[in-house]
């Protein structure tokens, strides 16, 4: 699709190409014979100077007596000449240049109006083409190095005309007229040359900006406002330090936020700006490393992390252990004194190591009494910091018992490890005394780390009983440091093969003393290995049993009842070595705390076996959550308060949903690691609608809650949109400024630009759709004007006569709307990308945004395409660490938009939409690299056919 357009703009270059070589032939042909003739027979550059002359006769009275001056010569220049020689230090110079402006732009408009397209502006650009109105980069600085020359000559010489006549010669542009001094002149041309620096500009419909604009058309110009031209440096002592709220925010040097090492988070802001000029800021994070008295360490982090928008993002491992203090300082652009700093404090912590005296820690396996039994902790455990883990680090300890009979061997309460001689009477040692002298178990660690592994040699277990075997591990420089880790060993007369489990997705799967911890609310999906020489395998099945409490610190495990039926509904994989239960599993079965899945590995002699044992996580809980008011509009900033949530493991967030009737298509409102904030709410599909929404609680291992908050009424307050595209069509950027949609947008805060840009959407969509209905009840086809997407109802066959009027309203509003979503789009780029929320988020708004696939640009749909590519990149790398329910929300979303933008380009090409006249613009611009010299071997149409 891109090779097409390419093509295409392409073919239209090489036309446009062709045409002014033609064009520009007759000219040099013209020039040659007379170069006077050429001057007087251009009536485009008469009835510019003549233009000229009227506007210079109101300003002056000299104006006359240059206007009777040599026609044949540029009057502009003489104009010049004229005035620098009489009014040399007259302060009217200054009023004379802005007349000039004024001229300059009449002038380009008169022009604009006679000439039929941009390849006869191209023809008369010898004399015609006039104040700045360049199709390239590049003829617009060939035009100032001809003003800049051209000023020279009037200094140097003011009685000789011949000289400003060959420099008006020399260049293929016309020099422009001026009524004031040479560096007054010079400076007013640098402006034009740097046109995204200027509040309000002139451009001609093939103006070449990729920027996106709003443009308000007339039948010789467009007036372009960018969403750059909201950060014009400008200064103007309107304007007071901005004030910052971040979030979280409420920590001090000596009670700071706590995170772990292993966890991503990040600090988000409210900017409110305190400006009526300008809403450019310079933002700007900092990271002091702190001590106990003061921060003024600073230290650089890596340089993918964004730190000059307004949300902060540290994924997992990026700082190390300490305080530190978290600065943003906004900088107001039109006040370079206007700054203003807030600061957050965070403490890093240690994760606790995971000690595995097996590989993943397995939590049962089976081996044969006449085989030996090895652990080695020093080698399978592991440190979540991101740090290697150094086995030299820590002791270690081995105990034993005999599980479901006897507790771990102790005297008075103090363990007995299997090395230790002394006997506990009441809970028997679990390894024999070898007859033939030798000892149960030899270490086999390295030197320094000697007990870092152990191996129970054969004929030290009985068979047919299961033993319990923990690892008490102790770092040698912190005593406070500890971990412990278990595995249950079934020893069997066979000699089976080692079989190990491991959680696909490893955050979902927290080592909890003897257990993993599984969150109810999401599904566990398991893989399976087999250990050693396995290619005579037949068969794997999985079984899952429930656990309860039994004596002796144990766990009784009963097989789940009617297990069989919930294969393929529930449970998927159970013949397989990779194994998936749904969340409905632990759901429907809210009471069973314990859960164990154990896979089996047939071989044609034997049966071994493995298992994952599983504790419910408790999700948060004795909370409530609301919403105040209980009706408002699309502006209306509603309350979400949530006091009162426990959770052992500590709140992480709170995400915020809303759908209408079909709680299956929720869209995510916001999130938030506050208790209390405040959101904006949309109006779904009416003018007043009835909003259901609910909360989910997690925790910081995700285990979640769900809470429903009460419906509310919102009612839609169209005046948002309405005042929006006024600000947008205004010539100036003063209501632009002072909207407060742009405000709120030029935040950066992704909550708010989400809120903001999905009430707009909805509404944008529903205008469309009503305008949809509208043209079709009018007799326009319904497949030449939008595409529905499946599932959709069929739009109804117009049976009622063609009408012109109502196709050329239909355009209107549909190329109006079709900029504002333009515009709308360029907020997104930016957003900080940090967890599954902040993609869902994302995505959801993206989606809403492009639902309307009639109004998307060609910008538009790009600016979409490579949003939505970000954020299936950022999924991707969470994907092992991320729930598959939040996967497969974020994923949703992220199709449907792909999907939008696909049949937005689409449409055009295959005739099913109209093709809109901001894309018909920027089409025909002609590319700033485009080379005009004629001289060159490029504007040669040979070479060009050639390729």
């Amino acid at each position: 699709e891109e090779t097409t357009d390419s093509a295409q703009s392409t073919a239209n270059a090489v036309q446009d190409t062709t045409y002014g070589i033609h064009t520009t032939t007759e000219i040099l042909e013209e020039t040659s014979d007379n170069i006077q003739s050429t001057t007087n027979t251009d009536q485009d550059t008469t009835s510019s100077v003549q233009s000229t002359t009227t506007i210079m006769q109101v300003t002056t009275d000299s104006i006359q007596q240059t206007t009777n001056a040599d026609q044949d010569t540029t009057y502009g220049v003489q104009s010049t000449t004229e005035i620098a020689q009489e009014t040399t230090d007259n302060v009217q110079s200054t009023t004379n240049a802005a007349q000039d402006t004024t001229s300059s732009v009449e002038s380009t408009t008169e022009i604009l109006e006679e000439t039929t397209d941009s390849a006869q502006s191209t023809k008369d650009s010898n004399q015609g083409t006039t104040y700045g109105i360049q199709p390239t980069t590049k003829l617009m600085q060939e035009t100032t190095d001809s003003i800049q020359s051209t000023t020279q000559i009037i200094q140097e010489s003011t009685d000789s005309i011949q000289p400003t006549t060959n420099a008006d010669q020399k260049t293929s542009y016309p020099v422009e007229t001026t009524i004031e001094d040479a560096r007054t002149t010079t400076n007013i041309e640098k402006e034009s040359t740097t046109m995204m620096e200027t509040t309000k500009y002139v451009q001609t419909t093939i103006n070449q900006t990729t920027t996106p604009f709003i443009e308000e058309q007339s039948s010789t110009s467009t007036i372009l406002i960018s969403p750059r031209m909201l950060q014009i440096p400008v200064v103007n002592q309107d304007c007071s330090p901005a004030t910052i709220t971040l979030i979280p925010g409420r920590s001090t040097l000596l009670a700071p936020e706590q995170f772990r090492r292993n966890q991503d988070f990040y600090i988000s802001s409210n900017i409110k700006l305190n400006c009526n000029t300008s809403l450019s800021t310079i933002l700007q994070w900092t990271i002091n490393n702190c001590s106990s008295t003061d921060c003024s360490s600073e230290i650089q982090i890596d340089q993918t992390i964004p730190t000059t928008i307004s949300e902060l993002y540290i994924p997992a491992r990026t700082l190390s252990y300490g305080i530190y203090e978290l600065t943003l300082t906004v900088t107001i652009v039109a006040s370079s004194n206007e700054i203003s700093s807030a600061s957050v404090y965070i403490q890093i912590n240690p994760s606790g190591i995971t000690a595995n005296l097996v590989q993943f820690g397995t939590s049962m396996i089976t081996r044969g009494h006449q085989q030996d039994l090895s652990f080695d902790p020093g080698t399978f455990s592991v440190d979540p910091n991101g740090l290697s883990f150094n086995a030299s680090d820590w002791t270690y300890e081995y105990y034993c018992r005999i599980y479901g009979l006897y507790n771990f061997p102790n005297i008075q309460g103090t363990l007995l490890p299997i090395d230790d001689r002394r006997i506990d009477p009441l809970n028997p040692a679990c390894i024999l005394n070898r007859t033939d002298n030798r000892k149960s178990w030899q270490y086999n660690g390295a030197n320094d780390s000697l007990k870092s592994s152990v191996t129970i040699l054969s004929d030290s277990l009985l068979s047919n009983r299961t033993y319990q075997f923990m690892v008490y591990m102790e770092n040698r420089q912190n005593s406070l440091i500890q971990t412990t880790g278990y595995v249950l060993v079934n020893v069997v007369d066979t000699q089976p093969q080692m079989i190990v489990i491991a959680c696909v997705i490893s955050t979902m799967c927290v080592p909890n003393i003897e257990f993993q911890l599984l969150n109810p609310t999401t599904q566990v999906a398991l893989y399976s290995i087999c250990i050693g020489n396995c290619s005579s395998l037949i068969n794997i099945t999985w079984n899952i049993y429930q656990g309860f409490n039994a004596s002796l610190s144990t766990v009784q495990w009963v097989s789940l009842n009617h297990s069989i039926q919930y294969e393929n509904n529930w449970l998927y994989g159970t013949n397989t070595s990779n194994f998936t239960a749904l969340n409905q599993l632990f759901i429907n079965n809210p009471n069973i705390f314990y859960w164990r899945f154990e896979v089996v590995y047939s071989f044609p002699s034997l049966k071994t076996s493995s298992a994952l044992n599983f504790v419910i996580n408790q999700p948060p809980q004795n909370g409530s959550c609301s919403i105040s008011p209980q009706n408002g509009t699309t502006s209306t900033l509603f309350t979400i308060s949530c006091p009162d949530w426990l959770d052992e493991d500590g709140i992480q967030d709170y995400s915020l949903y809303s759908y209408s009737t079909d709680r299956s298509k929720k869209v995510m409102i916001a999130f938030s690691t506050l208790s209390r904030f405040q959101v904006r709410l949309s109006s779904q599909n009416d003018n007043i609608s009835i909003v259901n929404l609910f909360i989910y609680i997690s925790d910081t291992f995700d285990c979640i809650t769900e809470f429903n908050i009460s419906s509310i009424i919102v009612t839609t307050d169209s005046s948002d949109i309405t005042n929006l595209i006024n600000a947008l069509q205004s010539p100036t950027t003063g209501l632009l400024i002072n909207n407060p949609i742009i405000q709120l947008l030029s935040t950066g805060n992704q909550n708010t630009v989400g809120q903001i840009l999905s009430s707009l959407s909805q509404q944008l969509n529903k205008i469309n759709a009503d305008a949809l209905q509208n043209a079709i009840s009018n007799g326009i086809s319904a497949t030449s004007i939008s595409i529905s997407p499946l599932g959709t109802q069929t739009l109804p066959v117009p049976t009622v006569p063609f009408n012109e009027s109502a196709l050329i309203e239909y355009k209107k509003q549909l190329n109006l709307y079709a900029n504002l979503r333009d515009y709308l789009m360029s907020f997104i780029t930016n957003l900080v990308i940090s967890t599954s929320d902040s993609i869902i988020l994302q995505a959801s708004t993206l989606t809403q945004l492009t639902q309307s696939t009639n109004q998307l640009t060609r910008s538009s749909a790009t600016i979409a395409s490579n949003k939505c590519y970000q954020l299936a990149q950022a999924l991707y790398t969470m994907s092992t660490q991320t729930s598959y329910e939040d996967v497969q929300t974020a994923a949703s979303q992220i199709a449907q938009c792909t999907s939008n933008v696909l049949t937005a380009i689409n449409g055009p090409l295959q005739g099913r939409t109209l093709i809109l006249d901001l894309d018909s613009s920027r089409a025909n611009t002609i590319p700033q690299d485009y080379d005009t010299d004629l001289e060159s071997g490029w504007s040669n149409l040979s070479m060009i056919i050639s390729f």
